[in-house]
């Protein structure tokens, strides 16, 4: 068997009534000829929307049949016996040139229930944002299921929701149950855990051009929501040059950022799990023992369990999301 290398994967696009155009304008993909692209799914071990290899000899293979045929040498040996032949970890951008729906997601255990996979937290690293652009998180105070009920009959569910102002370089970390949505004017990185259930609570009223709504979730989503606030989603942290920073560390994934100008040394020897680069500004050659390429802005790589090393080398300052398990 070929040795396992960094795998680039082509990115899946999805149109969404409140998409835009700044994957092509800022991150520089061609996602023709979809009018409005809301998201590209650059990491995707999800059923039936699996990204697929752009690069070397396993081009043109899905994510999750490399997980079946390499096992722990790509995800690690701990991840492997949890997760089996699905990838666990779903990376994707998204472009909001209009409010997306106000919404939730359920935790494992509510998943486990339901019979539909994992849960689903995620986490948000804003690349762009408009001024007075918003994020809704979470409840302004604590409430209950009557008083949100109350005022989501009322078309009123935005007073009683957290509302958070970001600004580019901001992290926000939404896990499981904690009710959300993106405003306009928003560009951001996501990483969350490998699950496309969303329960829709309100959608602005909005129409398609056949003058259709989307579907509603409102029952499903009422078992699902977290009622306790005030819930600020903002995670604080000090970037630094040359360093790696930790974002988020959570039993689904742990994130840092690594911000530098100068050639970076990493050892993952000591790690029992795959490594994912998000670049979300600049660009670096990274060189392994199996292969040498460049990383851009906007490009995804998913570095296998077996690899020890790896060395970056900037071109121009960059800025990239470490993702793994922990």
């Amino acid at each position: 068997m070929n040795e396992l290398y960094p795998l680039k994967f082509k990115p899946r696009f999805l149109e969404k009534i409140w998409g835009g155009e700044r994957m092509k304008t800022v991150l520089g993909m061609d996602f023709s000829p979809l009018p409005n692209c809301g998201e590209a799914w650059v990491l995707s071990g999800v059923p039936g929307s699996e990204t697929r290899v752009r690069n070397g000899f396993l081009k043109g293979n899905e994510l999750n049949e490399l997980v079946e045929i390499y096992m722990e040498d790509l995800v690690g040996e701990a991840t492997f016996e949890r997760f089996g032949s699905e990838f666990p970890i779903l990376v994707k951008f998204i472009d909001s040139n209009d409010y997306l729906s106000i919404q939730v997601h359920p935790d494992d255990a509510l998943a486990a229930r339901r019979g539909i996979g994992n849960g689903k937290s995620e986490m948000w690293y804003i690349l762009d944002a408009a001024p007075g652009a918003e994020i809704i998180s979470g409840f302004s105070r604590k409430t209950d299921a009557k008083t949100y009920l109350d005022f989501l009959e009322q078309k009123k569910l935005k007073d009683i929701l957290n509302i958070e102002k970001p600004e580019r370089g901001d992290v926000f970390n939404i896990p499981a149950g904690r009710i959300h949505a993106l405003g306009p004017g928003i560009l951001l990185a996501e990483i969350q855990q490998t699950s496309d259930t969303t329960y829709r609570v309100y959608d602005w009223d909005r129409v398609d051009e056949k003058g259709k709504s989307r579907e509603l979730h409102k029952e499903l989503a009422l078992e699902a929501i977290d009622f306790d606030g005030p819930q600020s989603a903002r995670t604080p942290y000090r970037r630094q040059l040359n360093k790696t920073i930790s974002l988020v560390d959570t039993p689904h994934f742990t994130t840092r950022i690594l911000n530098f100008d100068k050639p970076l040394r990493k050892d993952y020897s000591e790690l029992d799990s795959f490594v994912i680069y998000v670049c979300v500004e600049g660009k670096t050659r990274f060189e392994c023992a199996s292969s040498a390429d460049h990383l851009g802005k906007g490009e995804t790589l998913l570095i296998p369990a077996v690899t020890q090393q790896i060395v970056l080398s900037p071109t121009e300052e960059c800025t990239i999301l470490e993702v793994f398990i922990s």
